[in-house]
């Protein structure tokens, strides 16, 4: 039997004064996005923005539903709303912020669907996630890094 290691790399920042100015704009995109939040069941308020290759900058936030299972992740809304109005335009960022104490990670549905786009351009996408309570941040170079086993069209092979 031959050990294997897999790993994943993250990277920590206190401030977003520490970041990009392009990565300040899309923090307080997502933070704008979190705000008008539909969560009135869990309070809990997430907001994403998208940046396209193209540069326009999509936002996004979680949409709750009384019957829990029908409502939808900010990143889902996000990712979903840029594809469909900006078919083909590879993603190149997306930020993620919630009034968590730490820097909320997304679901496995999301992470599946990052997944799918990094797939579909053959591109890692840029994932931070920020901490609305603490200022917190945390950076990642592509989903792999979340789901470092993930499933993708290349499992479905015939």
């Amino acid at each position: 039997m031959k050990k294997k290691e897999i790993k994943s790399e993250f990277t920590e920042y206190d401030s977003v004064a520490e970041l990009s100015s392009a990565e300040q704009k899309l923090i307080s995109e997502a933070e704008q996005a979190a705000a008008n939040a539909y969560a009135p069941y869990s309070e809990f308020k997430v907001g994403a923005a998208v940046l396209l290759e193209n540069g326009k900058i999509i936002c996004g936030s979680n949409q709750e539903n009384s019957s829990y299972p029908v409502g939808m992740c900010a990143e889902r809304v996000a990712l979903f709303a840029a594809s469909a109005n900006n078919p083909g335009i590879r993603v190149t960022h997306l930020v993620i912020t919630s009034s968590s104490q730490n820097p909320a990670a997304p679901c496995g549905a999301c992470r599946q669907v990052i997944a799918e786009y990094e797939t579909l351009h053959n591109h890692s996408i840029s994932i931070l996630l920020k901490s609305s309570t603490t200022g917190k941040i945390i950076s990642a170079n592509g989903v792999k890094n979340f789901l470092p086993l993930m499933f993708t069209r290349k499992d479905l092979s015939r």
